[in-house]
């Protein structure tokens, strides 16, 4: 899901992206300093996109195509112009006239996110076909992904891969390995067993001992990769208080249920998550993580659990203000879509319009239209209401909608000759 960023954070990460290609889980995103250069006259927000400016682009399109906005052509065409010619994006790229190559740190959280995004924007088929391929081509053995391509899959990176995957058409339990895994499997691999301490939980990635350390973000991203769905996720009703189901062997499903079980414990109370300590910091007194909570909320609501999310909700109208401003149009995004999974209205969200705020991060939109508030826009993808858009192999609705025409003229023409020879 969102492995969000701050500026000094990743500027160490992509140290050691670039160095060994394992990724570090970050924490929430705090200003970065302005670029020195002008920025592209597309891009959304004023900080430096060096480290998320694709990232804040696709959340921000996610966003508004939820709310009824159409971003500006320009916008788009700045996203679509990021894409390296194999499919894949790197956080930022300044200059798109220099080709991808072997020094390009493709970012699969990145890709994911372009990927649906485009497809809520509606009309690039063929560029998310491109990344959907990418995203296959680099999964791991053991299912999942890195945030780079080879990196030690994680439960962000591949919950968000999974969300791309579902919302292009693909057919996750079929994108399997030499091996036989899906792409399920790393994220049930790193699920913390209920009984015990942090039972319910995911860890973002085992330690060097192969333990499993609770992680809320993570568990925010898995709730969502094991019920396969995407980042923009409907207004579903409340149902009955999730369950911490033990033992081995667990459905994805029944292991998405367990992490509801254990974010709804941690926002229990404060009503609110809070940022991990830094590597290091002297300070470690307990923190509110504006992002992580929200991130929460869209998976407590995924999972059936929209009552749960409830405090968390009323939290974030209360405090969120001024994070939000801080931080640019990827937190209005994460804002909005927190409110639009819960029900509530993101034009008047604790008293801040989200809609207009994130509209104003970029140029005009090309079009505002008002949803209805009681019909649900957000996408569910799951194994058994999958939309095929196209793939790069024979995939999709529309191929197998041809062969039904094809073989039905066909069957007309034999049936129409066999009657002309049994005339008189």
């Amino acid at each position: 899901m969102t492995v969000r960023r701050s500026a000094a954070t990743l500027a160490a990460t992509a140290a050691v992206l670039c160095a060994a290609a394992a990724p570090v889980a970050v924490a929430a995103p705090s200003p970065s300093p302005s670029p020195s250069v002008a920025l592209p006259s597309g891009l959304y927000g004023t900080k430096d996109p060096t480290y998320d400016g694709v990232w804040r682009q696709s959340l921000a399109f996610l966003a508004q195509r939820l709310e009824g906005v159409t971003p500006a052509a320009k916008s788009v065409d700045w996203l679509i112009g990021q894409q390296c010619a194999d499919g894949s994006y790197a956080a930022y790229r300044p200059d798109t006239a220099k080709p991808c190559d072997a020094k390009t740190v493709r970012d699969t959280n990145a890709t994911a996110a372009a990927a649906q995004a485009l497809v809520e924007v509606g009309g690039h088929r063929e560029t998310v076909n491109n990344s959907v391929r990418w995203l296959k081509s680099v999964q791991n053995e053991d299912g999942g992904w890195g945030y780079t391509a080879g990196a030690p899959s994680d439960a962000n990176s591949t919950s968000l891969v999974i969300g791309a995957l579902a919302r292009q058409g693909q057919r996750l339990t079929d994108i399997t390995t030499p091996g036989g895994k899906t792409p399920y499997d790393p994220l049930l691999a790193l699920a913390i067993p209920c009984g015990g301490k942090d039972g319910g939980a995911f860890a973002y990635q085992p330690d060097k001992k192969g333990g499993l350390a609770a992680n809320a973000d993570a568990t925010a991203a898995a709730v969502l990769g094991t019920m396969g769905k995407a980042l923009a996720v409907g207004n579903n009703a409340a149902g009955k208080a999730p369950t911490c189901r033990p033992g081995s062997g667990l459905t994805p499903e029944q292991a998405a249920q367990n992490g509801a079980h254990y974010l709804t414990d941690a926002l229990a109370g404060s009503g609110h998550l809070n940022l991990a300590p830094m590597p290091g910091a002297t300070d470690t007194t307990p923190q509110p993580d504006f992002g992580n909570t929200a991130d929460a909320v869209v998976a407590l609501s995924a999972a059936g659990h929209q009552d749960k999310a409830a405090g968390a909700v009323d939290w974030l109208k209360k405090n969120s203000a001024d994070w939000a401003a801080q931080s640019g149009p990827a937190a209005y995004a994460q804002l909005i879509l927190a409110a639009h999974a819960t029900g509530n209205n993101a034009r008047d969200f604790g008293g801040v319009d989200l809609v207009a705020r994130l509209n104003a991060a970029g140029p005009a939109p090309a079009a505002v239209v008002t949803p209805d508030p009681s019909a649900d826009t957000g996408y569910e993808a799951t194994e058994k209401d999958q939309v095929h858009s196209g793939d790069d192999v024979i995939g999709g609705v529309w191929w197998y909608i041809g062969i039904g025409l094809v073989l039905a003229a066909i069957a007309f023409f034999l049936t129409s000759g066999r009657r002309k020879s049994r005339q008189p």
